[in-house]
């Protein structure tokens, strides 16, 4: 299903604000840990001419990426996922990969695809013979959901990058700052937003932007 997506760049002080919030108001995600908080990794893939990255900086309506993604550190199950932006909604299509086939990725190699079971790497086939990986984003991220609107609030922070790419698997990969956004809220739902959650969420100081972690992490290219 197509959902709305929101980011905002937040300061230290509001996200403090906003975490007392929505702690009153939502549920944590199940998933967090003991801390309300859980880590993200993610590897961009884009072609020769980077045109995920052109696309995105231009506001292009119609365009898609695709990434890699982990969580704290558990390389054990990978998702390849590609995310669609049209109209201003965004879908997310994933699939569950082996460490192998992540690697294989990692190393150009797409052919493997052709034969998977599942429907979305057989698309994906054709696609990844002229995607690259081209960098690594992590951060720390605190989940809020609603069940109302299947709304999913979201605030990361310590966004990191792995510079000139960087070994996905390694637990000890060099990461720098990404940006000067301290903390980035996103609201996602589905075809409403729900008063009470639109009123939580809103701060006198922040400004809803088109904030990108790949686009800022490609900065240092």
């Amino acid at each position: 299903m197509d959902r709305h997506e929101y980011k905002i760049a937040l300061s230290f002080a509001d996200a403090l604000l906003l975490r007392t919030r929505l702690c009153a108001v939502m549920q944590r995600d199940s998933h967090a840990g003991a801390d309300g908080t859980y880590r993200i990794r993610s590897f961009y893939f884009d072609d020769c001419r980077d045109t995920a990255l052109a696309e995105k900086i231009a506001g292009v309506n119609t365009r898609q990426k695709f990434r890699l993604r982990c969580y704290n550190d558990d390389t054990s199950l990978i998702r390849l996922e590609r995310k669609c932006k049209r109209n201003g909604l965004c879908r997310k299509t994933a699939a569950a990969l082996t460490p192998a086939q992540a690697r294989a990725l990692l190393d150009g190699q797409s052919d493997w695809m052709m034969q998977a079971d599942d429907p979305f790497l057989r698309e994906c086939a054709v696609l990844f013979r002229s995607l690259r990986p081209k960098t690594i984003v992590q951060y720390t991220r605190e989940a809020f959901v609603f069940s109302a609107g299947n709304v999913r609030v979201t605030i990361d922070s310590d966004i990191r990058t792995g510079i000139y790419g960087g070994d996905f698997f390694s637990p000890d990969l060099p990461l720098v700052p990404s940006s000067e956004t301290p903390y980035l809220l996103e609201i996602k739902y589905d075809r409403y937003l729900p008063e009470i959650i639109r009123c939580l969420t809103q701060l006198d100081r922040a400004r809803e932007g088109a904030f990108s972690k790949y686009t800022a992490a490609r900065r240092f290219d």
